[in-house]
């Protein structure tokens, strides 16, 4: 067994049972010194857990929030006491105080962020027969989401099990968040800041279903998913405003230029500069509001217009090159306008996702650069 005094254990909890009792004589067992306990407003006749734990352990530090907060608030918590009274430690690890983390995985996670100076997710294997149906789905879809929306592959996404290096919990500690979509928004910043991640696979225990989650499905699930898609419609609202920008400088400098150019003198005159002007704005749009991208302007605008002209390509070969190849004229709109929508959509998904898993995606690379 490794020594593991550099490595703190976090521990939220709200209105804990015996179960906590049993977390906290499992990790003490496995190695670990120190214990950074919440109390996120728990109960009156929960206290005693806390207290109890507190008085018979010296390896615990006990962390009070007067009313409950919410799972997020209370890992910030735990993690700004630890970065300003564990200055020379490696890292933290998170577990949950329901028993469902078994020391010996909590263990491994930690050894494994201490190895190799990276983030850790312990993950579980949702295939298992055990495993609750709306845990399996809601994994299942989750995962789906970030991979197509975020670009992240990630096997459990709503792990609690967390290794975490002083390094990046500097960051982590200021993303927001109080509750659960707290654990969200840290997997979207570990997108936006480069952070470097392994998984490590763990036990796949629920106990009574996770009766005792704190997790509220609807609305919880809501405040995740929201966080994730919210990307995809700035995407969207960045994409109507450069078109917008595109058609009205088009149509002024027509105005503006139609009593001295005509022809292909006028169009070039009109459309060059609107494009130009458009796409701009659309790239720092995206760079800034979208994908809050942390990659140097001059690498992510090189990419984007390296991307720029195959999707033009693409345009021009599935619309009029699907219009001449089934001799599809003029007079049959609604087909040709159908198609055109149907090719746009394509599109706009295809350039939003390599947008954000190249364009703007920040690269190890790319962050040993800024650094």
């Amino acid at each position: 067994m490794k020594d593991l005094s550099k490595i703190s254990v976090v521990l939220p909890s709200l209105d804990p049972d015996d179960k906590l009792v049993a977390v906290i004589d499992g990790l003490l067992e496995y190695g670990f010194t120190d214990i950074i306990l919440v109390n996120d407003g728990s109960n009156p006749e929960n206290l005693h857990y806390f207290e109890d734990a507190a008085a018979q352990h010296p390896q615990i530090h006990l962390l009070h929030h007067p009313v409950n907060r919410g799972k997020g608030a209370a890992l910030k918590t735990a993690f700004t006491w630890f970065l300003e009274n564990r200055p020379d430690s490696i890292g933290v690890v998170t577990v949950d105080g329901d028993n469902q983390h078994h020391p010996e995985d909590t263990r491994s996670c930690a050894e494994h962020m201490a190895e190799h100076d990276r983030l850790v997710l312990g993950v579980r294997d949702f295939s298992l027969p055990h495993v609750p149906p709306r845990s399996r789905t809601g994994n299942r879809i989750t995962s789906g989401v970030f991979k197509v929306f975020v670009g992240m592959t990630i096997s459990d996404t709503q792990t609690g099990l967390r290794a975490i290096p002083t390094k990046d919990l500097k960051i982590l500690n200021t993303i927001a968040g109080d509750r659960f979509e707290y654990e969200t928004n840290m997997l979207l910043a570990m997108k936006e800041y480069g952070i470097a991640f392994d998984e490590v696979k763990i036990r796949t225990v629920y106990i009574e279903e996770n009766k005792s989650s704190h997790f509220h499905a609807v609305r919880d699930s809501w405040r995740i998913y929201k966080l994730i898609l919210a990307h995809f419609f700035r995407y969207g609202l960045s994409s109507i405003v450069s078109f917008v920008v595109d058609v009205g400088l088009v149509a002024l400098l027509t105005a503006l230029c139609g009593d001295f150019l005509s022809g292909l003198a006028l169009t070039a005159a009109a459309t060059i500069p609107a494009r130009v002007i458009s796409s701009l704005i659309n790239f720092f749009m995206n760079k800034q509001l979208v994908f809050h991208s942390k990659v140097s302007t001059g690498n992510a605008m090189l990419r984007y217009y390296t991307l720029a002209i195959p999707v033009l390509i693409a345009q021009t070969l599935l619309t009029d090159g699907v219009y001449r190849l089934f001799s599809i004229g003029a007079d049959r709109m609604l087909l040709r306008s159908l198609i055109h929508v149907v090719v746009m959509v394509v599109l706009f998904t295809v350039t939003f996702v390599i947008q954000q898993r190249w364009v703007f995606a920040l690269k190890q690379t790319d962050k040993h650069k800024k650094d």
